[in-house]
């Protein structure tokens, strides 16, 4: 991936946005500074994906207020928290609602890449989830109905002989139905079947 990564610094000091641009940007990362988590929150809905370097304390909304209100719009990116010494048990209030890490100022610069590194592995891992989720949905969409009911009793575990009796039908017919989603799901293997019904939401429906 040569797209440089993106960092949206949010931060009502001048003086830290500047000083966190210019030591981000030097380290190889695009920067968008947001004098106010307010600033930010109109905006993020259209701007490009990446990872937050939120302020625990600002005016208008704190940081623990900016991040609850990315959580309810379902603005998933990875938050790492900047925290002065008096704000710790805020940071940890922080870390329990999602933030990758908390830093305190001044920051290393270490210490900031690392949280900033493990931010983006967060992201790309989300990414391929998501992929990994609409791939899943995609090949399911073949399925008939019965076949459906079939994956999802195999991804609850459940045998042959029981979800035949569930459907009233024999376990050979479960057996034809199973060999029916591996080959129109192009799977080796029963592992490689459920691991595309969990991906899709399968076996999670109470029994």
């Amino acid at each position: 991936m040569t797209e440089a990564r993106l960092i949206h610094v949010i931060d009502d000091e001048e003086s830290i946005r500047r000083s966190a641009s210019f030591m981000l940007k030097t380290s190889g990362f695009e920067v968008c500074t947001w004098p106010s988590g307010t600033a930010f929150l109109k905006e993020a809905r259209h701007t490009t994906p990446g990872c937050v370097l939120l302020d625990i304390r600002m005016p208008d909304m704190d940081g623990l207020q900016v991040q609850q209100a990315m959580n309810e719009h379902g603005i998933a990116m990875p938050v790492v928290i900047l925290t002065g010494h008096g704000d710790i048990s805020s940071a940890v209030r922080a870390m329990k609602a999602g933030a990758i890490e908390f830093i305190e100022k001044p920051f290393e610069k270490a210490l900031l890449l690392d949280a900033i590194d493990a931010a983006f592995a967060r992201l790309d891992r989300s990414a391929t989830d998501v992929a990994r989720s609409a791939d899943a949905n995609i090949a399911i969409a073949g399925l008939t109905a019965r076949e459906r009911e079939v994956l999802e009793g195999l991804a609850q575990g459940l045998p042959n002989k029981t979800i035949a009796y569930d459907f009233g039908i024999s376990p050979r017919t479960v057996e034809v139905h199973r060999a029916n989603i591996m080959a129109k799901l192009h799977a080796r293997s029963l592992s490689d079947v459920l691991r595309i019904a969990f991906a899709a939401g399968f076996g999670t429906q109470q029994t």
